[in-house]
């Protein structure tokens, strides 16, 4: 097959755009797409097929990305995606408007038929209606049923208790939110609140992580921390390379920190590395025996990795979406692993972490039913279960 790429400059873009006509395939970004789509439309191309691959990037059907991809004339569209639904059942819905337009029919009315009565009343009836509709569009691929030759996946959950210091302080900004929290919605409402709960909820988290995350004065321990560095140890003396996730950039000095005077050799990558240098660090990893942990920010790392040299996987803090950290964890466990893979979930006890994971594995029977997959979310927080975080 003849296949052009389009990329570069907007001038280069440009040419390759107007010879689409003498290629079978033509392959592109979501980033470049939206530059380009005026053109796309000008030339009036009509594709036989059009796929989009990582259909996580249209899920929000407000967004650029979203928008130019639905304005592609195509006969035949396909969706590939390992998260149709991370935080909401309007993610399913903008996919199923990109392949399907109409066949859902309007958001608005999506959301009065199904979401709506789906996520807050846990309607069965509309559940099943929705699947109904669904099922003949979905081709689900199992992990194990596919790749039959994958070594096992266990995952571990390892309970930490706060420091003293570190308990003293997260009750103090525990009550303290909790008041704050009361008086915001008290004045605004709960939908005006929501980027000020967040923020509190936030601090909590990152005492759990480590109270230096925002005290600069702090100088006591962090439980967690040591456990992870605990855990990082013992798997490299059992001779496993490990990843580190952590949904904070910020945490990643401190664990350098500790691993340097461990004399632990790393490799790090967050949002700001560039895209060369990330191509570098995977198979540096990969083939270097001698570099045993990889850190990495769990936005920026999250996907399209292959770092099947590690077989040990540490998600330093628990994040809102369960699918986030699976789609984390798959960067070491898919083709090419070998081994047995090891992931361990550090969960601080009597904290916003324990509450955060409690609400996971509930909203993971949502999705289960509905699409029979293992990937969960989280949908937006009712009153009641916000109320319950600051417990």
């Amino acid at each position: 097959m003849k296949c052009l790429v389009i990329s570069g400059v907007a001038s280069e873009r440009e040419k390759a755009l107007q010879s689409i006509p003498n290629y079978d395939l033509v392959i592109t970004s979501y980033d470049l797409l939206k530059r380009d789509i005026e053109q796309y439309e000008q030339y009036g191309y009509t594709f036989q097929y059009i796929i989009a691959d990582e259909a996580q990037y249209i899920k929000n059907s407000n967004t650029q990305n979203a928008k130019a991809i639905k304005k592609i004339k195509a006969k035949t569209k396909y969706a590939l995606t390992g998260t149709p639904i991370e935080n909401s059942l309007a993610e399913l819905w903008s996919i199923f408007d990109f392949m399907l337009p109409g066949y859902l029919f309007g958001y608005k009315k999506f959301k009065e038929m199904y979401e709506i009565p789906i996520v807050k009343d846990q309607d069965e009836l509309a559940m099943k209606k929705l699947k109904m509709l669904i099922e003949p569009f979905i081709l689900r691929r199992n992990k194990k049923e596919v790749l039959t030759e994958l070594p096992d996946k266990t995952i571990t959950v390892l309970y930490n208790e706060m420091e003293e210091e570190q308990q003293k302080l997260y009750l103090s900004y525990l009550a303290q939110s909790k008041q704050t929290m009361l008086e915001e919605i008290q004045a605004n409402g709960i939908q005006k609140s929501q980027i000020k709960i967040l923020a509190l909820l936030t601090r909590l988290r990152q005492i759990c992580c480590h109270p230096s995350l925002f005290l600069e004065n702090y100088n006591g321990e962090s439980s967690k921390l040591n456990q992870c560095v605990e855990i990082v140890k013992d798997g490299i003396h059992s001779g496993h390379k490990i990843l580190i996730f952590s949904g904070y950039t910020s945490m990643f000095p401190i664990l350098e920190k500790k691993l340097k005077k461990e004399g632990i050799t790393y490799y790090k990558l967050t949002g700001q590395t560039e895209v060369s240098e990330r191509i570098h660090l995977v198979d540096a990893f990969n083939t270097n025996p001698e570099v045993k942990v990889f850190l990495i920010s769990l936005k920026a790392g999250g996907t399209g990795l292959n770092l099947t040299g590690a077989d040990m996987v540490i998600h330093y803090d628990p994040w809102w979406n369960l699918s986030a950290e699976n789609q984390a964890t798959d960067r070491a466990y898919r083709i090419g692993q070998k081994n047995n893979v090891q992931v361990y979930k550090l969960i601080t006890k009597n904290s916003i972490e324990e509450k955060i994971y409690e609400l996971q594995e509930r909203k993971a029977k949502l999705v289960d039913t509905m699409l029979d997959t293992k990937t969960t979310f989280i949908s937006k927080l009712t009153k009641e279960e916000i109320m319950d975080l600051f417990k």
